[in-house]
C-alpha cells in the first residue's frame, strides 16, 4: 500500500522525500525532513499511526498529517482527527480522493 500511495503521489507531481516502515521511523523521518505533508497508516509496527501522529504534533503543532486506514474503522478516524490529523484516506486508495485531500490540507493555514 505504501508503494501504491507513493506512485499516486508522484503521478500527481508531488515529491516523496522519505518513507518509513513503521511509526517510530515515521516520527524520526518527520523530525529530520520536516515535510510539507505526512501520510500515516493507522496500523504500523513498532508504533501505531495515532501514536506517531501525536508525537509529530507534539514536535510540530503545525504538521499537516493525513491518516490512512482500511474501511470500517470509524472510531480510529475520530481518534485520528482528535489527535490532529487534517484528513483521512480509506484504503483501497482512490487517486482523485487523494488529490483532493492533499490540495485541501496543503492549502490550509
Amino acid at each position: 500500500m505504501r508503494a501504491m500511495l507513493k506512485d499516486i503521489l508522484e503521478n500527481l507531481n508531488y515529491e516523496v522525500v522519505a518513507e518509513g516502515k513503521n511509526g517510530l521511523e515515521a516520527v524520526h523521518l518527520y523530525k529530520r525532513y520536516k515535510p510539507d505533508l505526512v501520510t500515516l497508516d493507522i496500523t504500523m509496527p513498532e508504533m501505531d499511526g495515532i501514536d506517531a501522529l501525536k508525537e509529530i504534533i507534539t514536535f510540530d503543532r503545525h504538521a499537516k498529517v493525513i491518516m490512512c486506514s482500511a474501511m470500517g474503522q470509524q472510531k480510529l478516524v475520530v481518534d485520528s482527527i482528535q489527535a490532529g490529523a487534517m484528513d483521512f484516506l480509506v484504503k483501497p486508495f482512490n487517486k482523485d480522493r487523494i488529490a483532493v485531500a492533499i490540495e485541501s490540507v496543503i492549502s490550509s493555514k
